[in-house]
């Protein structure tokens, strides 16, 4: 199954890839080129179909427990100073996305949509330590009663050109269903309360929709 994001680039690539096959085989006589050429362009079409796949996630839903938002490495676990709405601290949790990486973004919890900003920006690498305040990104905060409010933050990186964020203020958003996508790799940082028991490692490798990044009690 391929994301709807995808459909349109997926049909053009096709039709790109096709017409090209037909082009090379007519005007490239030298066999070994002409082979070449056309592994190359398979190559590119099966990278395409790759980073639009959006395969179904089995989401144990928990107001507890916050999910991982995407598919991806864990890159940072810290505290810090978050001042876009909390303006406090708060425990940081970043996964970094390859471009080969499922790019669908889930709801990390549960609950009602209070906060969903788009940021124009810059489009610094993924990892650098500015980028969650100063790339294009969205912010999404949401609230349940069990947990609390946590926030949800796609960055995109020097290859994502756009972000697609479907959160709307006062929606009611099912934990593991998607909020979004990123095109062409990039990240997403995670807000929770300081109290949240932290359940991953750096480096650890997670899955939207599925991986526990966090937990609360009650």
């Amino acid at each position: 199954m391929f994301h709807k994001e995808g459909h349109k680039i997926i049909l053009v690539t096709f039709g790109i890839v096709v017409a090209a096959f037909l082009l090379v085989d007519h005007l490239i006589p030298i066999k070994w080129l002409s082979t070449t050429i056309m592994i190359v362009l398979l190559i590119f079409l099966i990278l395409i179909l790759q980073f639009f796949r959006n395969p179904k996630r089995k989401t144990t839903l928990n107001d507890l427990q916050v999910i991982a938002p995407v598919d991806g490495k864990v890159v940072v676990i810290e505290e810090v100073e978050e001042n876009e709405y909390f303006k406090d601290k708060r425990l940081q949790i970043s996964v970094f996305m390859s471009p080969i990486n499922v790019h669908v973004t889930r709801y990390p919890i549960g609950g009602k949509v209070v906060f969903s900003k788009y940021h124009p920006g810059k489009y610094l690498v993924a990892w650098h330590p500015k980028a969650s305040e100063e790339n294009e990104r969205t912010t999404v905060v949401v609230e349940n009663k069990s947990y609390g409010k946590v926030m949800h933050r796609q960055i995109a990186g020097a290859l994502a050109k756009r972000i697609v964020n479907y959160a709307k203020v006062d929606d009611v958003a099912m934990q593991g269903s998607e909020s979004g996508f990123i095109k062409f790799g990039s990240r997403v940082d995670l807000f929770l309360p300081l109290n949240s028991n932290v359940k991953v490692k750096l480096n650890q490798k997670v899955r939207g929709g599925e991986s526990i990044i966090a937990e609360i009690h009650e």
